[in-house]
């Protein structure tokens, strides 16, 4: 936006507004930034509030850039569910909600993971891993890619693997493959959805999980972290 050095001067203080953006190592860390208030300017005005003037602009232009170095996928306020929050990873290629109140923390292996604060089993993790393929459909049919996963890559041999649904959705271009599923031992089960999407040469696996038990009373909260994950283009 241009702007003329002849007639402005203002008279509003800037606020500072925060938002979430990725560590190097993936996690969110706050920044802070300034927000300016509308500009009013008249030729009237001192030099010395002219000089004032001059000062905010330039934090104006700071603003105006710290925002530009922020993805547009990511959500305003008024578009992350209420009590969610959004966690974006511009250097990765991929985003996604979790409940505010969560907590994050390292899962071995995962690139992000958050987790309920008291009930250590409700988390969503986050990895990838290279391959050649395009998209999730070169995988093969959703039926058969989902059931080798569940049975045989995210079941223990001790565990027995139940498939409740999957679903097949298309955001923005990008198709995303979603099951849930139940894993059963002799004195554990848990109940899980999982997500996996292909883009920028990588394969993404999401997984939102939970103690089985409470799994009716949290499925739904837990299936607007599945539903949100999307792959951004890096």
């Amino acid at each position: 936006m241009a702007v003329s050095s002849l007639s402005l001067s203002c008279i509003s203080t800037p606020t500072f507004q925060k938002i979430y953006v990725p560590h190097l190592n993936g996690f969110p860390r706050i920044i802070a930034f300034s927000a300016i208030s509308p500009i009013s300017c008249s030729m009237e005005r001192i030099i010395d509030e002219e000089s004032v003037c001059k000062r905010r602009l330039l934090f104006l232009g700071v603003g105006a850039l710290t925002t530009s170095l922020f993805p547009t996928s990511i959500a305003s306020a008024e578009e992350i569910p209420k009590n969610y929050s959004a966690f974006v990873d511009s250097e990765d290629g991929y985003s996604y909600y979790y409940p505010s109140d969560w907590r994050e923390f390292d899962f071995l292996a995962h690139d992000s993971a958050f987790k309920d604060r008291y009930l250590q089993l409700q988390n969503v993790r986050v990895r990838f891993i290279p391959t050649d393929k395009k998209d999730v459909c070169d995988l093969g049919p959703m039926e058969e890619v989902i059931t080798n996963l569940v049975r045989h890559i995210y079941a223990a041999p001790n565990q027995i693997a139940n498939i409740i649904d999957m679903q097949e959705r298309t955001t923005d271009g990008k198709n995303y493959y979603t099951v849930e599923f139940q894993l059963t031992s002799r004195n554990f089960a848990s109940a899980s959805f999982a997500t996996i999407a292909i883009g920028n040469g990588r394969y993404y696996t999401q997984i939102v999980g939970a103690n089985d038990r409470r799994w009716r009373r949290v499925r739904n909260k837990l299936k607007v972290i599945a539903d949100s994950f999307k792959v951004l283009d890096i």
